[in-house]
């Protein structure tokens, strides 16, 4: 199996690039918009990791710029009706840390505004792969309540305030998901009351 490709890119477009090795063979791997945005000014040797996929009538390499993006590609195919195209797709329009809260919140919102993905691949996607995603505590940290939003504004202003009285921001957000999942009309000083006696 290839691992990765270190060569000069000679073609670079938003679906596929073109490294050309020593030996003087280009290799042609499909990219997501990710990738295509990480080599598009990249100038000199690259190093391109590979997902290779090996059929009875195709033989495809899937190209990528960081091993997260790898990783979570893999795991998306993975998943019963995701194939490889769907899987660069959601990756062109998500990034791998807001697709990774979106599966650790369970909030498939997001996702479904991905073309071609319906509700109930988004909740697959979530179910199958949310004990397999462990977003660092840098992501949770600085990553923006990406699949928070749905709670509405009084979520958003309890988040600020509890931030703001020094409490972490993901525990917060862990306790104030489950505040607002059971009541969703929850005010804003209730909430933040509770929460107190929760963190």
């Amino acid at each position: 199996m290839i691992e990765y490709i270190k060569g000069v890119l000679t073609e670079v477009t938003p679906t596929h690039v073109v490294a050309e090795t020593q030996g003087g063979v280009g290799y042609m791997a499909t990219v997501s918009l990710s990738t295509y945005e990480a080599l598009q000014n990249m100038r000199g040797e690259v190093r391109l990791l590979i997902h290779e996929s090996i059929r009875e009538d195709t033989w495809t390499l899937y190209g990528f710029a960081t091993a997260a993006e790898r990783e979570m590609f893999r795991l998306l195919i993975g998943v019963s009706g995701v194939g490889p195209s769907t899987a660069l797709l959601i990756l062109s329009s998500i990034k791998v840390p807001d697709l990774e809260m979106v599966i650790h919140s369970g909030d498939h919102t997001l996702l479904k505004t991905v073309k071609g993905i319906g509700a109930k691949t988004a909740q697959r996607i979530i179910v199958d792969l949310k004990d397999k995603i462990n977003p660092s505590e840098d992501t949770l940290l600085n990553q923006p309540a990406v699949a928070s939003t749905s709670y509405g504004a009084n979520y958003e202003e309890a988040l600020a305030a509890l931030v703001a009285l020094g409490f972490q921001k993901a525990q917060s957000q862990k306790v104030l998901r489950r505040i607002f999942d059971a009541d969703p009309a929850v005010k804003v000083e209730e909430a933040i009351k509770k929460a107190f006696g929760m963190m």
